[in-house]
């Protein structure tokens, strides 16, 4: 028996008993958190109703103040407009998008204390020349909570609890209807869980930011020679356990076998989408991959003959989220691989070697990039 075994099984027990008392903890703390949270948010709403029957006496600056806060949420240039405001008269002007105007007019009339707008904005159809109309974010505007991407404690709680009772309701129904209901019960509790939005989740329409892994990591070699390592794809599968196989072909782009979770054989095609050397190197996968993704490294000479690297991953498994929630189950965690990856790296290009069982020589790699079609595979 697993957990009755001589040899193993006390410690087996205690670490089940030890990951269980840290469950009940956690899931203490969340309660304690969505209470807080409906509880503020009671306040909030109450306030909010007793406002619509009493009126209340707003100063200028408080006015002016939520007037701007409000600009903020539905203007991408809210700095362009002036807002003046006298006994609940609001005076706005100044440059703004013709896009936004109904929307920040909109947004400014549901104010708590603006009576009345006097509308003395210029509507441009795009920013042209107008300095003050250059950068600035698009704002998504006021948006349901369950439509944002992040929620709050009390919407993951009461969808967790939505989720729950349409399980039940499906599993008493029958045929589609059962499978159907079921399926969405189980979304709806892992984006309440997790608070990953659901394309995400599920990996659609995301391309291949479904996923992102970050490190940082200083090498004790130049970084001329750190950066034409990495520019020379062709020696991945030398220190790289899961890639299997890379093919170079012309302009920057390159063929990819990787070895996933139950040993599961993925392909693509990727494109060097820019180079800058001894600097930053960027690519992506072209369109159509079996798994989407991008990479992006920044190079940095540190000093003393010292180079740091900022590696940011990020890819869309089958699946989204999901889908790498369950290669984790199969043992295949990306974030781990990256870490032993990247040691087995900064070995090699500091003693010449890799560690592990498998001992990897640097002279032994394949100098240089620019051989079309070269071929380079971990079984040799």
């Amino acid at each position: 028996m697993y957990w009755a075994d001589p040899r193993s099984g006390r410690a087996r027990r205690a670490h089940v008993r030890e990951k269980a008392w840290h469950l009940m903890l956690s899931v203490g703390d969340a309660l304690e958190v969505v209470g807080r949270d409906m509880a503020h948010r009671a306040r909030g709403l109450a306030f909010k109703l007793r406002s619509r029957f009493h009126e209340e006496d707003v100063d200028d600056v408080t006015l002016e103040a939520r007037v701007r806060s409000a600009l903020g949420r539905v203007c991408s240039h809210p700095g362009s407009i002036q807002v003046s405001c006298r006994q609940g008269r609001v005076e706005l002007k100044g440059l703004v998008l013709a896009s936004e105007v109904k929307q920040v007019l909109a947004q400014v009339r549901h104010v708590r204390g603006v009576q009345e707008i006097d509308d003395d904005l210029e509507p441009h159809p795009e920013a042209g020349n107008h300095p003050k109309l250059q950068g600035g974010i698009e704002r998504p505007g006021v948006r349901p909570e369950l439509m944002q991407r992040s929620w709050s404690p009390s919407a993951r709680f009461l969808v967790g609890l939505g989720s729950l009772g349409l399980l039940a309701y499906g599993l008493s129904s029958r045929g589609v209807v059962r499978w159907g209901l079921g399926g969405v019960s189980l979304l709806l509790g892992v984006r309440s869980v997790t608070n990953v939005e659901l394309r995400r989740l599920t990996g659609v329409g995301v391309g291949p930011q479904a996923l992102t892994l970050h490190k940082d990591i200083t090498v004790s070699a130049p970084v001329n020679e750190v950066f034409a390592f990495w520019q020379a794809m062709h020696n991945f599968p030398r220190f790289m356990r899961h890639v299997e196989e890379v093919r170079l072909h012309k302009e920057g782009r390159s063929s990819w076998k990787v070895r996933g979770p139950a040993g599961i054989l993925f392909e693509w095609d990727a494109v060097t989408t820019r180079i800058e050397p001894g600097k930053l190197l960027e690519w992506k996968s072209v369109e159509g991959a079996m798994v989407e993704n991008a990479g992006c490294i920044r190079f940095e000479d540190v000093g003393n003959g010292r180079t740091r690297l900022d590696i940011r991953l990020s890819y869309n498994p089958p699946a989204g989220a999901i889908g790498h929630a369950f290669a984790r189950l199969l043992g295949a965690d990306p974030k781990r691989q990256m870490d032993d990856d990247l040691l087995r790296f900064k070995s090699l290009m500091e003693l010449g070697k890799t560690t592990g069982h498998e001992t990897v020589r640097r002279d032994e790699l394949v100098p240089g990039r620019g051989v079309e079609n070269w071929v380079y595979s971990e079984r040799g």
